[in-house]
């Protein structure tokens, strides 16, 4: 096994993509070292991508937000701007890990994990957060649902690296929020969990929407009848309860220890009701 600490993203994408055997990217490692620890992987390489100039840093420009792939959820829950202007994206990043593990991991990382129960993933899907790609064909940037293919899975050609997470700035009147169930009242995987991010006119009425859910399929849903539900209206009983019916009926969860298919679809709806009306009233509802 090999570990490098690379010091530029070009040295970084040259490494990782002529590596002839399996690499891994190392960013807060709250991830990838307990698979290491528990013999699921055993990779060839390591490139540890935290001494790469900008990848710590949250960016605030004219147009939003740059996260690189290196600033931890701590960093995130630690910066005024973001939590202002993103409260529900901050909120999903402090529902990862411990205390202790917040000082390390990363939302990038929980993107590339690519759990189908990540907690960062359907706050920034609802947001409609972009991912900034660099690998040896150049830059791009894809919208960050497009990333995971499949549980443990994402899209990413051999020698890229998500090198930041795209935020736009905030449109007025406008607010997200995130919600989960666990079993245990903290630090536990999501049973099923919804991201709403709401913009609303001058009178309240919603003018656009975007809903998402966790755990409840293969991979994050983005739920575009459950926006379309909301979107003309305020957010009357009738629109949240729509909006709930569309939500459990998208759902396509498995039976497994943690709940049901039947129980997954049931808190789906409860979940993105409650994220609405947090949304809602961040956006100035009443």
């Amino acid at each position: 096994m090999r570990y490098i600490r690379p010091l530029s993203m070009e040295d970084a994408v040259g490494q990782l993509a002529g590596s002839p055997g399996t690499a891994a990217i190392l960013a807060g490692g709250s991830d990838l070292l307990v698979r290491m620890k528990g013999g699921f992987i055993e990779p060839d390489l390591i490139v540890d991508i935290k001494a790469i100039d900008g990848l710590g840093e949250i960016r605030e420009t004219a147009e939003g937000f740059s996260i690189g792939a290196a600033v931890s959820c701590a960093l995130m829950g630690e910066s005024a701007a973001l939590n202002r202007e993103w409260p529900g994206v901050v909120e999903a990043a402090k529902l990862i890990g411990s205390k202790q593990v917040q000082g390390r991991c990363t939302i990038v990382g929980n993107l590339c994990n690519a759990s189908p129960a990540a907690d960062s993933v359907p706050a920034l899907v609802a947001a409609g957060a972009r991912t900034s790609i660099v690998g040896p064909g150049g830059r791009r940037t894809v919208a960050v649902e497009t990333v995971p293919t499949g549980p443990g899975k994402t899209s990413l050609a051999k020698g890229e690296i998500i090198e930041a997470i795209l935020l736009d700035r905030r449109a007025p009147r406008s607010g997200d929020a995130y919600l989960r169930f666990i079993p245990r009242t903290e630090m536990d995987i999501a049973v099923v969990s919804a991201g709403v991010n709401l913009t609303l006119d001058e009178q309240g009425v919603v003018k656009s929407a975007r809903v998402a859910l966790g755990a409840a399929a293969p991979t994050v849903l983005l739920v575009e009848e459950a926006a379309e539900a909301l979107i003309g209206r305020k957010l009357d009983e009738a629109a949240l309860e729509r909006l709930a019916k569309v939500c459990s009926g998208a759902c396509r969860p498995i039976d497994d220890k943690r709940g049901t298919i039947e129980f997954r679809r049931k808190v789906a709806g409860v979940l993105a009701r409650r994220a609405a009306t947090t949304a809602y009233s961040r956006a100035g509802g009443k």
